[in-house]
């Protein structure tokens, strides 16, 4: 699939008028700082800027919201923090050229096969406690060594890398998310898509 395929993207500046999105302002019991929205990201400033980039596919804002209810049920003392949504192809583009001649681009979708966030069905997220402060997950986001991997953390938790802690902190989120329809990946504990990879890029519209 192309970058840019005809019927299948939609413009950054045209989401507000399409009935597919949602705005994350419409869903209760979150807070939201998308961190490419300012400069803490490790491009080290605003990427969305002058879009506003706080909106979901209506499917994952459906399932963010059986997240919020999930949580409220059992652990009403946490509240789920978005830190990354929809994320325009021309962001992706810019996070992949920032990252050229690295190994790091292993933590980027090929901006030519597509983030699932450039669909609106993707979410990077945490979680907060009562007073406001993100829980301890044993790196902060964007943390792009072996220590953000979820497929390691059992590894890291006997080398004593992780506490029980920040894994029981991870464990947590990963409940909340995957009842909800959501599936993580085996390098960052913050990132979720909703829905198929390949039905996503196939089926839903680019927000380029």
């Amino acid at each position: 699939m192309n970058a840019a395929v005809p019927g299948l993207t939609i413009a950054s500046e045209d989401i507000a008028r399409d009935p597919h999105f949602r705005h994350l302002s419409t869903i209760a019991g979150i807070a939201v700082d998308l961190r490419y929205a300012s400069p803490n990201n490790f491009v080290g400033r605003d990427l969305y800027s002058p879009y506003d980039c706080a909106w979901l596919h209506v499917d994952a804002a459906a399932a963010l919201e059986r997240v919020v209810a999930w949580l409220k049920e059992r652990r009403p003392d946490v509240v789920p923090l978005v830190l990354d949504a929809v994320r325009p192809q021309r962001v992706q583009q810019e996070l992949w050229d920032a990252l050229a001649g690295t190994d790091l681009r292993m933590y980027l979708a090929d901006p030519q096969r597509g983030s699932i966030h450039s669909f609106g069905m993707a979410l990077d997220i945490t979680l907060l406690d009562a007073a406001g402060s993100e829980l301890d997950m044993g790196t902060g986001f964007d943390d792009m060594t072996d220590l953000s991997h979820p497929a390691l953390e059992e590894g890291f938790l006997i080398a004593g890398r992780l506490s029980e802690e920040q894994v029981a902190n991870r464990r947590l989120l990963r409940a909340a998310m995957l009842q909800a329809g959501f599936h993580g990946i085996n390098s960052e504990w913050w990132h979720f898509d909703c829905g198929d990879r390949n039905l996503v890029r196939q089926t839903f519209r680019r927000v380029l």
